[in-house]
Parts: C-alpha cells; structure tokens; sequence
C-alpha cells in the first residue's frame, strides 16, 4: 500500500466474515472527515452454533457463503444507492477464522473487479479500533483499549495504519474467559451476555479469584488462572445464588484486571503525549459490558482521561467499521490489490509482534 494523494469524500461498501456475523454496511466519509452509516445489516449465525456452545469454523464458513450477496445488496438496498455510487469495496482480509474471510474478501474483490472499484483489504482490529469514530467527533492520536473474544490489546493509535502495542494477552482474550466461564455455568451460548445477566445482583466479593502477572509493571494481560478457578468454583455450586454470586465476581475480576492495566497504560500515554490528547477509547465485544464500561470510565476519569466507547451496535462484530477503516485509506489514496491475501493472523503492530511475539506456532496462544 502506498498513499498518494488525499481525496474528496468516499462511499464504501465494507462486508466482514471474520468470525459467526455475515456483515454489511455502506458508510459515507465527507472530506471534511464527517461519517454517516447509511446502511448496516448484520446476520448472526448464534442459532447454528448454539447447540455446540461456541462458533464452528466449518458452520461458519458455510453460512457466510450462503448468505453473503443477500447481505451486501440488503445493506445497498437500505442505503439507497447502487454499486455505481461507491467508490470503494472494503472487506475484512483478517484476523479471524480464515475460511469465512476468504469469503468475505473474495465477495469483496469480485465486486471491486466488476465495477472498476478500488479495493480496501482490512486488518479486522483497525476495523474495531476506528469503530468508535462512527457514532463520536473522535480525532486521532488516543489510547485504545481493544477488548474481544479474540483479542485484548492495549494500543496507542497515533492515526490510519499507525498503532504501537502498549500491552496484550498471553494467554486468554478477556472476552474468551466470559464465553468459557459461563460455559461451565451451563449458560446458554453467547456466553458473555449471559454471564452478564446471571451476575445482575451477584455479589461480587464472595468467591476470592486470582489476581495475575502481580510482579510485573507492564500492561500484559492474562486472564487463564482466573478461568480455571472459575471453572473449579463452578464445579460445586449448587444453587441459583451461588451460581449468581460467582458470575458477578468474574465480570468484576475481569474488569479490575482491565482498569488497573489501562490505568498503568494511560500513565505511560500521558507522559508521552506531554499531558496533551488524553483520550482513552475502549472498542470490541467486551465493551458490551455495563460493568466493565464503568469501571473502565472510572479509571478514566481519574487520570484525566475523556472515555468513549462505541455504540452497542458497533461494539460486537459489524461491517460499518470495516466500511469506515477502508475509507479513511481510500481517502488517503491506499488501496490493495486484488491478489491481497486472507490471514488468519495479522497483528497491528508488526513490529511489535516480531519483537514480542504473544503467539508462537505450535503453541496454543492469544489470538492476535
């Protein structure tokens, strides 16, 4: 990718298959940077993956197949215009289970290639990372808490395509523990809502769960000792009380571990930044979550941070944040060519990555 020059507003059509969503969505950038999401539609596959408690690569790829053009020419049909009012395609072309990318991405080259349209291959991260700026007057640089099922990621984003990696996981996504936890619980998938809505009246300071990396004074995270305990905790409750009171100390073992690395980020941020641009941002799935927004606004707040979070909408998977991240390339002039690859992993900060890789081949490993 090579930028060349900046240009006038951009109408794109983003479609993502990273994962059990088959997403559409046409967004509209002015030249003056202003977003309207003209279109968003998202099919949920959770019915065909429920009775095998989490999502099936195989199911998945398959649904996406089936119902990828019915989607995109909803999402144009809800905006109003056609494939001749775009001026550029943008489809996830990773990280994410590699067999629904493909379908998304191919979907997305082969209407690039029809109309003469630009193409836009997007890293599913920068996707969640410029999410908020759909719905917030929200300028760059700022700090990005990145929190999924797949990923946990402290960034810095200093602008398009220009994340530093401040802290991750080494073992677990914060939203995988809430999708595991819960499903030692017997709670229905997806799990992390569920969990959720058990904890509402829990009390959160009856089960003692581990606190982890408590020696070290990076931003890393890990959340597999307190999945395990979780799920031995679970193994003898016996009532709807005990059941509830462990699911509130979770979600409230989750979102401490969140705050106080964010806090120990911002600290770092503030000072690199001088005091100036203190803006913290927290984008995913797990965003979701009422309680881990509070205390996430609250760590916030303390350091002197403003805090946004994306809509509800556009805080699980979806296809204006796809749509968006294309955008602002294409209004620098970048584009990819319609051989660009599908990738099952694709970091933000390759150079962080290949310094401190938090996945090493032939291991179990973080997502990202």
């Amino acid at each position: 990718m090579s930028p060349t020059q900046t240009l006038p507003g951009q109408t794109v059509l983003g479609l993502e298959t990273s994962c059990d969503e088959t997403a559409a969505a046409v967004v509209r950038r002015a030249a003056d940077g202003g977003v309207e999401v003209l279109s968003s539609v998202v099919a949920s596959q959770i019915a065909q993956h429920a009775p095998y408690g989490g999502v099936v690569p195989e199911i998945a790829a398959r649904a996406h197949v089936e119902s990828i053009d019915l989607i995109a020419e909803r999402a144009l049909a809800e905006a109003g215009l056609g494939y001749g009012d775009l001026t550029g395609v943008a489809a996830t072309a990773g990280p994410g289970l590699v067999g629904g990318v493909m379908v998304g991405l191919s979907f997305g080259k082969a209407a690039a290639l029809a109309r003469g349209l630009p193409l836009v291959a997007v890293n599913h991260l920068e996707g969640h990372a410029v999410s908020a700026r759909l719905a917030a007057d929200l300028p760059y640089p700022f700090l990005l808490l990145l929190v999924s099922g797949g990923h946990c990621q402290l960034l810095s984003v200093a602008g398009v395509g220009a994340c530093r990696r401040l802290g991750s996981t080494i073992d677990d996504a914060a939203g995988e523990a809430f999708d595991k936890i819960a499903k030692t619980l017997g709670l229905p998938y997806p799990g992390g809502p569920a969990l959720e809505q058990l904890a509402q009246g829990g009390e959160a300071e009856r089960f003692p769960l581990p606190r982890a990396l408590l020696g070290r004074k990076d931003c890393d995270f890990s959340f597999s000792g307190l999945k395990t305990a979780a799920a031995r905790l679970a193994e003898g409750l016996s009532t709807a009380a005990d059941r509830r009171d462990l699911a509130a100390s979770v979600q409230a073992a989750i979102a401490r571990q969140l705050a106080e690395r964010s806090d120990r980020a911002m600290v770092a941020y503030a000072r690199e930044q001088e005091g100036r641009n203190l803006r913290f941002v927290v984008a995913g799935g797990v965003a979701a979550n009422a309680a881990v927004r509070e205390r996430l606004t609250e760590a916030a707040a303390a350091r002197g941070f403003s805090f946004t979070a994306p809509p509800l909408r556009y805080c699980t998977d979806n296809a204006a944040m796809i749509a968006l991240a294309g955008a602002e390339r294409l209004a620098l002039g970048m584009s990819d060519p319609l051989d660009a690859p599908a990738r099952p992993r694709w970091p933000l900060d390759a150079a962080a990555a290949a310094h401190n890789p938090t996945h090493v081949p032939g291991r179990k490993g973080a997502k990202a």
